[in-house]
């Protein structure tokens, strides 16, 4: 079976045998996806049906028509979603606790002073070497 996955690249970091997370995160957009267009299709396949009728196909092959054609859109749309959605390294709920074990960074008002001045000195600097 083709997943659109497998075209993404990962940088090189060793997984320990397991799928990165990116992978995941799109194969789940993608189920997620595909779940939400079938029942949006359905609901405006069937809508559409009972309006204008079923057509020369029949009843089975419109719906049907609609329910895939909605699915793989939705599918497509929210694998990409959630790829871009989730572009770190690291799970979520990972981030969150390692960001929270980090110390707090405390500066007094001249360091802070200081440290936003040469920022802005190197932002000058940088501003005349490319002029």
């Amino acid at each position: 079976m083709f997943y659109l996955s497998r075209l993404i690249p990962i940088s090189d970091v060793s997984f320990g045998g397991r799928r990165p997370f990116q992978n995941l995160c799109s194969e789940n957009g993608c189920l997620m996806g595909g779940g939400v267009g079938l029942t949006i299709g359905f609901i405006f396949g069937s809508y559409s049906i009972l309006r204008g009728g079923a057509g020369p196909r029949g009843l089975l092959a419109t719906l049907s028509q609609y329910m895939l054609s909605s699915a793989a859109t939705f599918s497509f749309f929210l694998a990409i979603g959630s790829v871009i959605r989730s572009d770190s390294l690291l799970p979520p709920h990972i981030e969150a606790a390692r960001l929270q074990m980090l110390p707090p960074v405390l500066r007094t008002r001249a360091e802070g002073a200081a440290l936003i001045h040469a920022r802005w000195a190197a932002e000058r600097q940088k501003i005349r070497v490319q002029a």
